[in-house]
C-alpha cells in the first residue's frame, strides 16, 4: 500500500448508516401499516392522511429522542471507562504497560515485542492505546448522539413521506393494494442498499426487510379489518 493511502471501510459507516437505515425503514413500514390498518377499518380518505401524517410527525420525534437517548447513553458508558483509564494509568504506569503487553502476547506477539509495542504506543497516546486495544472503543465507531438523532428523525420523516404520497394521489378503492405493493418495493430496495453500502448480500438484505415488512402491513391490516367489520 501506498504511502498516505487512506483505506475506505464498511465499519467507517455504521453509526450513521444504521439510524438512516432504521429511520427510513420504520418510516416506510409503520406509516404504512398505519394508513392499512386505518383504511382497512372503512375510515373516509380524509382520516387516512391525518392519520398518516400524525404518524409522521409523531414517529419521527420519537426516533430522534430514542435515538439521541440510546446513543449518548452509550457515550456515556465510554466516557467512564475511559476516566477510569486515565485513573489507572497515573496510578500505575509500569502496570499499564505489562497490561498492555499481555494483549498482544495473546494475540500471537513475542513477549518481547509486545513489551516493545506497548511502550511505544503509550509513549505516543497511552490512552489511546488502552481505549482501543483494551476496552475496544474506537474512533471510527464513537457514539454521536445528535447525528443519530437527527440522522433517525430525517430518514423515518423522509420514508413515512413515501407511503403518504401515495394514500394522498390514490383512489379509495385501490388505496390498500397500492399502498401494500409501493411500500414493498421501497423497503425491498432499502434493503437492498443498506446491505450494498454495508458489505452484505443484496438479495439476501432485500428479502429480508420486505418478508418481515409484509407481515407486519398484514397482521395491521387484519386488526383494522376485524375493527371495521365489529363497527
Amino acid at each position: 500500500m501506498l504511502a498516505g493511502k487512506k483505506e475506505h471501510h464498511h465499519t467507517g459507516r455504521i453509526g450513521w448508516l444504521r439510524a438512516a437505515v432504521l429511520g427510513a425503514n420504520d418510516g416506510i413500514l409503520s406509516t404504512s401499516s398505519l394508513v392499512l390498518g386505518v383504511a382497512a377499518a372503512n375510515a373516509t380518505h380524509r382520516n387516512l392522511l391525518v392519520a398518516g401524517m400524525a404518524g409522521l410527525v409523531a414517529g419521527a420525534m420519537s426516533m430522534a429522542a430514542g435515538e439521541y437517548v440510546s446513543v449518548h447513553s452509550q457515550a456515556d458508558t465510554e466516557h467512564a471507562d475511559l476516566d477510569i483509564e486515565r485513573l489507572e494509568l497515573k496510578a500505575d504506569d509500569k502496570g499499564e504497560h505489562k497490561e498492555l503487553a499481555a494483549i498482544y502476547v495473546a494475540r500471537g506477539l513475542d513477549p518481547s515485542l509486545a513489551a516493545q509495542v506497548a511502550q511505544q504506543l503509550m509513549a505516543h497516546d497511552a490512552l489511546g492505546a488502552h481505549a482501543s486495544d483494551e476496552l475496544g472503543i474506537s474512533r471510527a465507531l464513537r457514539p454521536r448522539p445528535v447525528q443519530a438523532a437527527l440522522s433517525s428523525a430525517g430518514s423515518f420523516a423522509f420514508g413515512a413521506l413515501m407511503p403518504l404520497l401515495v394514500t394522498a394521489a390514490a383512489p379509495v378503492d385501490g388505496l390498500i393494494p397500492l399502498v401494500s405493493v409501493s411500500s414493498l418495493a421501497l423497503l425491498a430496495l432499502l434493503g437492498g442498499l443498506a446491505a450494498r453500502a454495508g458489505g452484505a448480500g443484496v438479495i439476501i438484505g432485500a428479502l429480508r426487510v420486505a418478508f418481515f415488512g409484509g407481515l407486519a402491513m398484514a397482521t395491521t391490516a387484519g386488526i383494522g379489518y376485524l375493527f371495521g367489520a365489529v363497527v
